[in-house]
């Protein structure tokens, strides 16, 4: 009786739960459990949001730049963005034409935004040079305070603007009061971690946070790392 009156209770919390999801969201994904009643999860999420979630996953991959000029140097590592970098273009190229490269290019149209659809996404392109740069313009740290500011810095910033909204900055195109925040705080710790001076962690972070909110689109890419890069030499008298 008792393991009775609990399927009841179960089977009443799920309809309640299906019915406040369905008045919510509408008509939702099922989602099953094995072992489980299977039940509906509002799970669907906006399309500008999914390109956003793919780019910035993207975007936060050259954070491990430093780590691999670290372990192998700063030539191999500059040959391995190189590489990559032109092996993305030729997939992109051939994309257009109707040709699709394995994995490249199915992520490439996922990630592409609107204003992308039918042209060279040059987004990677500039990500690629913008470390490379960072690495061939300046020494440790700066070098990699640059492109860390380019990883966190430009790809959190983009990532909560989407999501969080709110107040946005005049002449910056849609930039969020909450997106440069973060793109200040993400520059700050990175800087404070590297260096320790919460003075210059500051300066650092405020000029990564002025850059990122000129209006340059996937430009960002190569003004971000030089700039930050050249600020922090100066600042660390490098």
């Amino acid at each position: 009786m008792q393991s009775n009156s609990n399927g009841k209770t179960t089977g009443r919390t799920s309809a309640t739960l299906r019915t406040a999801f369905a008045s919510s969201y509408g008509t939702v994904p099922t989602v099953p459990v094995p072992g489980f009643e299977v039940i509906q999860l509002p799970i669907e999420i906006p399309s500008e949001l999914r390109t956003e979630l793919v780019r910035k996953a993207i975007h936060l991959l050259i954070a491990l730049t430093p780590g691999l000029a670290l372990l192998t140097g700063i030539h191999f590592t500059l040959a391995v963005l190189a590489a990559g970098t032109l092996l993305y273009a030729y997939a992109e190229s051939l994309r257009l034409t109707g040709r699709q490269v394995a994995v490249i290019s199915y992520v490439t149209s996922i990630a592409a935004r609107d204003r992308d659809r039918g042209h060279f996404v040059l987004g990677p392109v500039t990500l690629g040079v913008g470390a490379m740069l960072a690495l061939m313009l300046y020494p440790e740290p700066a070098a990699f305070i640059a492109i860390y500011a380019l990883a966190f810095g430009d790809g959190l910033s983009s990532l909560v603007g989407k999501l969080v909204g709110g107040p946005r900055i005049p002449f910056t195109r849609g930039k969020t009061i909450a997106g440069s925040t973060t793109c200040f705080l993400s520059v700050y710790f990175v800087v404070i971690a590297m260096v320790g001076s919460p003075r210059e962690a500051a300066m650092i972070a405020a000029g990564a946070t002025v850059l990122e909110m000129i209006p340059s689109r996937d430009l960002d890419n190569l003004l971000l790392p030089v700039g930050v890069g050249l600020l922090a030499s100066e600042i660390l008298a490098l």
